[in-house]
């Protein structure tokens, strides 16, 4: 019997060491968390994934150093935990720094297992999620640490376009460590208790003598609506999550699949007569793009990516016969829907991604053009202008775009024209496709005749302009639009010409990668 007795001592060591690993940095810490109104590491994770799928790894590991009297002071796992798990039965791996185990920092081991299951995640397919909590580098390591980071660097920029990677900033990420979720595809922030900064307000106050609370610094709406860096603001730990799987919903595992499939009641061939009217007779009054977008897409439902940055352009992800798209959209109800640096940059990412990933582009268009200014100039409209052109050129999935009104110059060949290998151009009947508008063009061509007349004049010569130009029949005469349709038809239209496209292979010229002009 003794043999059986030592069975049983050996399972009860297994089960004290899986114990002490599940208790972090200890019961207080881990009250000290929720007081906090966070979530502990390991109830994210349980909160993210479907219940009972995670698999962990690395669960019993310790660091190695003894500076500083730290080999007196360890903790199974060394503040993080790694694993991989389910979200709706898809396979994905996960990290979640524990802020209870030397405030989330990042040590030696802490990130080899980071590491570890970013290799795995190459190896295999799979996204890889990581929840941020960190206090930083662990200082007592000194340069090892610093090497941890550059080692996740590394994995995050040679998995980019192959698997999806996704950060949710749950507390603190500050100095280097924002870096990794710079490279990842998509940040989502939570309100009052994340931030993200290079240098924290009181090396600011030292260098600059600049005063700034954290969350002014870095929080989640100054990264969601100045900086552009994060794409979106929950309201607690559990929305956070919730968001990160509505978002997961919608891209495939990595880049040789094609994303979900998700069954819809809608039908494709829904018309919808108040499209007809959404669009304003007179060119100069706003209107809501979304208003179109609603009414087009599966259900009615539209998942905003960015929505509170640069809001003169939309983009996010909605569904047209189950299938996902991406959708980019010029805004009429912001500065006139103009193409801004902020909004070009913003736009220009999201494309990227979706071409990294097979998700067929789906643009609205309502551009007057480029924002006018000696500021737009000066800090480089061109440069990042030629960022959202590139994109969409380089662009290889379906492509598809909708002319609802304005479509002028430049702008007009940006926003994926069919001179930029765009497969389908539609066109709505109050398209107004030229190289500027009406008032613009006749004070260039007729700047003499119009200075010795009087302003009927003009106006004549205005309304001429509007008649012979302004109207989609030109370009659609030059196979530049492959057809006008009503309004009401789109959703029709684009889920068909979606069908049309699955099976489209294009290609760009071989290369080691182009040189988009950061």
């Amino acid at each position: 019997m003794q043999p059986k007795q030592e069975s049983f001592s050996k399972l009860d060591l297994l089960r004290e060491k899986s114990r002490q690993a599940e208790q972090g940095g200890g019961a207080a810490r881990l009250e000290k968390q929720r007081a906090a109104g966070k979530m502990s590491a390991r109830e994210r994770i349980e909160f993210l994934l479907d219940e009972n799928s995670f698999e962990e790894f690395d669960k019993f590991v310790v660091h190695r150093s003894t500076d500083f009297n730290l080999d007196k002071e360890k903790y199974p796992g060394d503040g993080v935990i790694t694993g991989h798990g389910l979200i709706n039965g898809r396979e994905t791996f996960v990290f979640a720094q524990d802020f209870t185990v030397f405030g989330g920092s990042l040590s030696e081991t802490h990130a080899q297992k980071i590491c570890k299951v970013m290799d795995m995640a190459m190896r295999t397919g799979a996204p890889v999620i990581g929840l941020n909590d960190s206090g930083g580098a662990r200082i007592q390591e000194g340069v090892v640490s610093l090497a941890g980071y550059a080692d996740i660097f590394l994995r995050n920029t040679l998995a980019s376009g192959v698997v999806p990677q996704i950060s949710c900033i749950m507390g603190p990420c500050a100095g280097g460590a924002v870096y990794s979720p710079a490279i990842t595809d998509f940040n989502v922030m939570v309100k009052d208790t994340s931030y993200m900064f290079i240098t924290g307000p009181d090396v600011i106050k030292t260098v600059t003598h600049e005063e700034v609370t954290k969350d002014e610094l870095g929080g989640a709406m100054t990264h969601n609506q100045k900086s552009g860096v994060a794409h979106f603001a929950a309201d607690s730990d559990e929305h956070c999550l919730r968001l990160t799987r509505e978002l997961f919903s919608f891209i495939p595992s990595n880049n040789m699949e094609n994303p979900p499939f998700a069954p819809t009641n809608d039908p494709s061939n829904r018309t919808d007569e108040r499209l007809n009217s959404i669009v304003p007779e007179q060119s100069t009054v706003p209107y809501d793009i979304r208003d179109i977008i609603h009414n087009v897409v599966d259900e009615n439902y539209f998942f905003e990516v960015q929505e509170h940055y640069a809001p003169n352009i939309v983009v996010g992800f909605a569904r047209l016969g189950g299938y996902s798209v991406g959708v980019v959209a010029n805004q009429p109800a912001f500065l006139a829907g103009v193409l801004d640096i902020d909004a070009s940059v913003k736009a220009a990412r999201f494309v990227r991604f979706c071409d990294c990933f097979n998700i067929p582009l789906i643009t609205f268009e309502d551009v007057p053009g480029f924002l006018p200014g000696v500021g737009q100039e000066h800090f480089g409209i061109i440069r990042h202008g030629a960022k959202l052109l590139y994109a969409f050129a380089e662009a290889t999935v379906p492509k598809i775009t909708v002319i609802t009104r304005k479509a002028y110059g430049g702008a007009y060949c940006v926003m994926a024209s069919k001179h930029i290998r765009t497969d389908i151009n539609f066109a709505y009947p109050t398209a107004e496709i030229a190289v500027m508008g009406a008032e613009g063009a006749v004070g260039v061509l007729y700047r003499k005749e119009i200075a010795d007349r009087d302003e009927n004049y003009r106006a004549e010569k205005v309304s001429e302009f509007q008649e012979k130009f302004a109207n989609p029949y030109v370009a659609a005469e030059k196979g530049f639009i492959d057809e006008v349709i009503e309004p009401s038809q789109t959703r029709p239209k684009l889920i068909r010409a979606l069908s049309l496209l699955q099976n489209k292979r294009d290609t760009n010229p071989p290369k080691k990668h182009g040189n988009i002009p950061l």
